[in-house]
């Protein structure tokens, strides 16, 4: 495969639609597109026209399309009194894949952590995801056994 030269950056409103396509096919990866409800509208009033924003996004960008995305949020308090990130969403797509774009994504959120003094950057993995576990795991990330996921739906 070919390696590509994308460039990293910013997220820009004008992005959203194409935001959306890689959130809807990261869904289907991740097996929850029966309950994906998010629409592009959503994408461009919550990622870009709230002040601040619900969330932030870094985008890989090949030409005019997206090749890759991650989504995060700031977790503002924490218990050593420094923010922290919370990655919720990286996705590449799947033409793109093997290229080292999902690692330029998470050294740019590395660098907007430092950048705005996190502690650390935190995020989850479905266990079945052997490679996402591999790919975090290659960048030196530690998966934290002290603490369980739990969830209250409503």
């Amino acid at each position: 495969m070919n390696e590509v030269n994308v460039v990293i950056r910013k997220a820009l409103k004008k992005d959203a639609d194409k935001i959306w396509i890689l959130m809807r096919d990261l869904a289907v990866f991740e097996k929850y597109s029966d309950v994906f409800a998010i629409t592009p509208k959503i994408v461009r009033e919550s990622g870009f026209e709230k002040s601040p924003p619900d969330f932030y996004c870094i985008v890989a960008e090949d030409a005019e399309q997206i090749a890759g995305m991650l989504v995060y949020y700031f977790l503002p308090y924490t218990a050593v009194n420094k923010p922290a990130i919370y990655l919720k969403e990286l996705y590449v797509d799947e033409k793109y894949r093997g290229q080292k774009i999902g690692e330029q994504l998470m050294n740019m959120l590395h660098e907007e952590a430092k950048q705005n003094n996190c502690s650390q950057i935190k995020w989850t993995v479905a266990p079945w995801n052997d490679a996402g576990k591999k790919f975090y795991e290659r960048l030196g990330a530690n998966e934290n056994k002290d603490w369980l996921n739990y969830e209250w739906n409503l």
